[in-house]
């Protein structure tokens, strides 16, 4: 019977989670849900809370405690796994940093650009700490990380700690849901390679049913067929580039190579509806008042508004293959170890692993095409200043990841970048201020 802790417990995404473990209690004997939260967001995980024990009831598992903690030790405290899905400063920090690349006519998206820049400063020490504790009070445990930017945030805590980590994101499985549905197949029948870094991956090759079916996706995409999320918005992609290609983009590499464009839309969506940010407040005030009714028993349909589809899907599925020894394909975040040709082994990327009760173990993929391997070692070499900085409250570590970025890429503009995020994010950024 295991006790699985959720940090970020009060986030509008934990009852997709608790729907998944629901589902697969058989093989995850659960005994305790523990949901841990700041003070600021006690009323929102009181909510959860309450609405994960009417769940539980409504699927005969009343007897599985569910508990909430203010204090993270007496939560990871004899854990089995911990899950963190937190975001520091909430989403007003994440909106302040969509403001401040827009301010600059530059993409601020949470992931990416001075954004995920940003985020990844506030995040890192937080998590750092958390795996301390991992490591102190649950040894054995697995940290399942959904924080984003979660490919920089879990190679930190891999690097900078001895905590169990694996990173998680639903871009690949939502892509492969999309896929099979283009081909008209059941999810099973389609099999995808994919290889690259978080937000920034992939889909190299395409088997449905046995056969590879990669030429007729891309010609499907390049006859109007989208690949498409709901926080992203689905601009074609020219035919000429997709065959130049032979591979398929994941949505976010739009801000990369259709930059003006998604610039131009977020800039016109910042003044008539807000930034993504601002968005989505607006859909979580909806969603909790929902929450709070008691008579719901199960995940509303309007949670899909909100993001993160099939986030528990892959959740579950990679508790269930690391606590059962199951040895099966899944896409998930870890560290290289030569898989792809070129990046560091303790650098992480986002590939086809196979996961058993030792972890994941990232299949050989080779290296990447020239233009994918350049955009790759730049992205890299940017997340890994990135963590430096964060680490050691480096300025100019901090400095040098911006100038990387090729979302910035300009010397004096990252300068300016660099003093704004410290003094707007001074609050959660105290390594900055020691030197």
């Amino acid at each position: 019977m295991m006790k699985i802790t959720v940090i970020g417990g009060g986030s509008s995404y934990t009852p997709e989670l608790v729907e998944g473990l629901i589902a697969r209690h058989a093989s995850l004997p659960m005994a305790e849900l523990a949901l841990v939260d700041v003070e600021a967001g006690r009323e929102k995980v009181e909510i959860i809370a309450a609405l994960a024990r009417r769940m539980l009831d409504r699927n005969g598992l009343e007897a599985v405690k569910v508990s909430v903690h203010f204090d993270a030790d007496e939560a990871i405290n004899g854990a089995s796994f911990v899950l963190t899905q937190l975001r520091v400063g909430q989403l007003p920090a994440r909106a302040a940093d969509e403001r401040l690349g827009l301010s600059h006519q530059l993409l601020g998206q949470e992931t990416t650009g001075v954004g995920g820049f940003a985020k990844a400063l506030r995040t890192i020490p937080v998590m750092l700490d958390i795996a301390e504790r991992v490591e102190r009070l649950a040894p054995d445990a697995w940290i399942i990380n959904f924080t984003n930017p979660a490919g920089i945030v879990t190679e930190a805590v891999s690097r900078y700690s001895k905590a169990k980590i694996i990173g998680l994101c639903n871009v690949p499985v939502t892509m492969h849901h999309m896929i099979a549905d283009m081909l008209k197949l059941p999810y099973g029948e389609v099999s995808l390679r994919f290889a690259g870094l978080n937000h920034m991956v992939w889909v190299h090759q395409v088997l449905a049913a046995g056969r590879d079916a990669t030429v007729e996706v891309i010609e499907m995409l390049c006859d109007g067929e989208q690949l498409s999320m709901n926080n992203i918005k689905a601009i074609p992609w020219p035919p000429a580039l997709l065959r130049a290609l032979g591979a398929i983009p994941c949505p976010y590499h739009r801000y990369f190579w259709q930059t003006r464009t998604m610039l131009q839309d977020e800039l016109a969506d910042a003044d008539s509806k807000g930034t993504r940010a601002e968005q989505v407040m607006k859909v979580e005030a909806s969603l909790f008042k929902l929450y709070a009714d008691p008579q719901l028993d199960k995940k509303p349909e309007e949670l899909s508004q909100r993001g993160g589809s099939f986030y528990s899907e892959v959740a579950v599925q990679l508790i269930n293959a690391l606590h059962n020894n199951l040895g099966i394909e899944m896409v998930v975040n870890t560290a290289n170890n030569g898989a792809i040709q070129g990046l560091p082994d303790d650098a992480v990327i986002e590939t086809n692993c196979l996961i058993d009760a030792l972890g994941a173990h990232p299949l050989a993929f080779g290296k990447l095409p020239p233009l994918m391997n350049g955009l790759t070692q730049q992205v890299k070499d940017f997340e890994r200043l990135t963590i430096e900085a964060a680490v050691h409250g480096d300025k100019d570590q901090a400095l040098l990841a911006l100038v990387a970025n090729p979302l910035v890429a300009d010397v004096n503009l990252a300068t300016a970048l660099v003093d704004e995020v410290l003094s707007i994010n001074k609050a959660w950024l105290p390594q900055f201020g020691e030197k």
